[in-house]
């Protein structure tokens, strides 16, 4: 069987949110016990990942891709569309779109200090809706 779900926030700037509790409830009540939940971001300034989710491992990615995509770089996508965002479309693509996650007796199979967390790249809020596909039996 497969299950589409969305999961729907705001966002700050740069933000990274664990969305670990979320998923986990999507795949609880779904009703299945084994399988994976696929997490996708669609927009191409959004990114998905497995971190530990606390605040200094959060800076130390913020730090990590500034120095890889610096904001105050000269970006073609600025040129062309004006909107200054061309670091956040690079970070997202390092990063991607989305996550696989296994789960069994309807729980995500994750590390004792691992979360799922959404990376809002962009420079700007947004509402974000995130798709969670279930698949399982």
């Amino acid at each position: 069987m497969i299950l589409t779900r969305y999961l729907e926030f705001d966002t700050r700037i740069e933000d990274v949110i664990d969305i670990t509790e979320k998923v986990a409830a999507e795949i609880q009540e779904s009703g299945l016990q084994a399988g994976i939940a696929v997490v996708f971001v669609p927009g191409a300034t959004g990114a998905v990942t497995t971190i530990e989710h606390e605040p200094g491992l959060v800076d130390d990615i913020r730090a990590a891709l500034e120095r890889i995509a610096p904001e105050q770089d000269e970006y073609a996508h600025d040129q062309k569309w004006g909107d200054g965002n061309g670091h956040s479309h690079i970070r997202a693509s390092l990063i991607g779109p989305s996550l696989t996650v296994p789960f069994q007796c309807a729980q995500p199979i994750l590390g004792t200090w691992q979360q799922i967390v959404f990376l809002e790249l962009d420079n700007r809020p947004r509402k974000r809706r995130i798709i969670l596909q279930i698949l399982g039996e």
